[in-house]
């Protein structure tokens, strides 16, 4: 037993893939990996059947009575084990196909007989993913394997399977799938049969594409993926809050400008976006400007006129005049100094004004 159990562990160190079936239930299918080895079991208790046998195309494989092995055909490759167990070792295509086990009594009389199919396949060997970036920045990825017969594909993307939204073309089970613009992540791809399965993991970045949705400085509407290092269409978009804006030019005449509510897009440049704010503003300083320009003159010419003005108003009071009167006296005396008398009248002020 231990011999066989070496043997068993040696096969298995060999030819690498190894599987196991159970043929007890009539109809069993079984699978096997070409050049590998498969243990079919057979039955629980090989002391309870007095003789069986099993058959392959009318080809008697194995012929047991008491225990016995009486006849083995392939038994350069192919061992039974007292527990019910025929192993095949080196397995190759002819060893396919559908497998008669019949039993029989101590007399000899047949007491049932079962069927089983057995597929051999070729085991996957390795898994190759090959990505490319196309025109548009969508990414292709191709998922190839080596041997392996019907071959099962499956994606996964950061451990989750690959959805359809994720997907331009291709779905989960083809080999060769498109991912969207902005499709990143661990992508993974198993390969399977019946016999094998083994799957390739990479790392994948989008292509560096940006989607744009803006309009151009000439006003063409552009919306599209486009290459991000390479982007001379639009402005990256950004947003203005709302504002109102109210200008009030002199204290006499007010000027409102009427509020302007608003989401600017630099799609533009921004002296063009800010094109209207701007001459507003400039034109409400100049305003003021030349308003306090004309102030400033205005107070500069009234301080000149003033004494002007009040002399003006001095002259309009009301004057009284008085007649004077000079006379001369006669000489008494020739050697008398004459005398000039001077009659004076009063000069009256009206306090009225005009």
């Amino acid at each position: 037993m231990e011999a066989a159990v070496g043997l068993l562990l040696m096969f298995r160190v060999s030819h690498g893939v190894e599987t196991h079936c159970d043929g007890r239930q009539n109809g069993a299918q079984c699978y096997g990996a070409l050049g590998g080895s498969v243990d079919i079991q057979l039955m629980d208790n090989t002391s309870e059947i007095n003789r069986y046998e099993l058959i392959k195309s009318s080809l008697k494989i194995l012929n047991v009575r008491n225990n016995t092995v009486i006849s083995n055909a392939i038994r350069e490759r192919a061992h039974f084990s007292s527990n019910g167990t025929f192993r095949i070792n080196k397995l190759n295509r002819t060893d396919g196909g559908n497998y008669t086990l019949e039993t029989f009594d101590s007399d000899g009389k047949s007491s049932g007989e079962r069927i089983l199919q057995l597929f051999i396949e070729a085991p996957v060997s390795s898994v190759l993913l090959d990505p490319e970036c196309l025109s548009q920045g969508e990414r292709r990825v191709s998922c190839s394997s080596e041997g392996g017969d019907s071959p099962q594909y499956s994606w996964t993307l950061d451990g989750r399977t690959l959805t359809d939204a994720e997907l331009l073309s291709g779905n989960n089970k083809t080999n060769i799938i498109t991912l969207k613009q902005n499709v990143s992540g661990r992508l993974v791809c198993s390969v399977r049969n019946n016999i094998s399965n083994v799957s390739k993991e990479e790392r994948i970045y989008t292509c560096g594409f940006i989607f744009i949705n803006c309009t151009s400085v000439n006003g063409t509407q552009i919306s599209g993926w486009v290459y991000e290092a390479n982007n001379t269409l639009c402005i990256k978009p950004t947003t203005v809050p709302k504002q109102t804006a109210t200008a009030i030019v002199s204290n006499k005449n007010p000027t409102k400008i009427k509020p302007f509510n608003q989401t600017v897009s630099s799609d533009n440049p921004w002296y063009i976006t800010y094109l209207p704010l701007i001459g507003g503003v400039l034109s409400a300083l100049l305003i003021l400007l030349v308003v306090g320009v004309a102030g400033a003159c205005e107070h500069i010419i009234k301080q000149k006129t003033k004494p002007t003005e009040q002399r003006a108003e001095e002259d309009d009071q009301e004057v009284t005049y008085a007649d004077v009167i000079i006379t001369k006296c006669q000489r008494k005396d020739v050697e008398q100094r004459a005398e000039v008398e001077v009659e004076y009248g009063q000069i009256k002020f009206s306090s009225n004004r005009r």
